[in-house]
């Protein structure tokens, strides 16, 4: 299955999915060398609860909420940010189950501002997702977008590959209540959405 998530990332070019497999397992033994990230090494942002794990879509896929307005510039360090990337998606990825190969991420940007703007972190975690866990992302709904950050998104656009790119859909306020309904079971829906569902912290 890891086979056929290289390929289809590389339109299923043998070669550049070879390579691309390649670099994914020197990069694999450099950054987690131990096979699994430890949770003392991305203590700093798990303090700041940016994500938290919830229920599963209609497709059955697991879900992770993002809450960048939880994140600083001023405060971020580089090496654990990346850490933390590594450990949020081997989480989630570890709660695909059988069957399914990706999972749904719902992006809530509530509350950012300019304090949260953080272009290269934003940009580390996607190259990250697309260059390592290709084919994981199944979606990501973006909601509660604020106006002014259309222009972070836009200097971030351009080091997203087009299959990843495809997957971010921006939700307006006034269509997130029929779209949670049409991704989610009422069961599944999360407590802050008006729904029952307890939303999971990381650690």
């Amino acid at each position: 299955m890891t086979l056929r998530r290289f390929l289809r990332a590389r339109d299923h070019d043998v070669g550049k999915a070879s390579v691309m497999l390649l670099k994914f397992v020197a990069w694999r033994r450099e950054a987690v060398p131990g096979g699994v990230m430890p949770a003392d090494q991305v203590r700093g942002e798990l303090s700041h609860d940016k994500a938290r794990m919830g229920g599963f879509d209609r497709a059955g896929r697991p879900i992770v909420f993002a809450f960048p307005a939880k994140h600083f510039s001023a405060n971020r360090d580089m090496a654990e940010h990346k850490r933390f990337v590594v450990y949020l998606l081997d989480s989630i990825c570890a709660r695909i189950p059988r069957g399914q190969e990706k999972f749904l991420c719902i992006v809530d940007l509530k509350g950012w501002g300019y304090a949260n703007c953080d272009v290269r972190a934003y940009i580390a975690a996607i190259e990250i997702m697309q260059n390592y866990y290709p084919e994981r992302l199944g979606k990501a709904l973006m909601v509660h977008v604020p106006y002014i950050f259309m222009k972070a998104w836009k200097m971030v656009q351009p080091f997203i590959d087009a299959n990843t790119k495809d997957k971010f859909v921006f939700i307006d306020d006034k269509n997130l209540e029929e779209t949670l309904k049409r991704e989610l079971d009422e069961s599944q829906l999360p407590e802050m959405y008006g729904g029952k569902l307890t939303l999971v912290p990381l650690n």
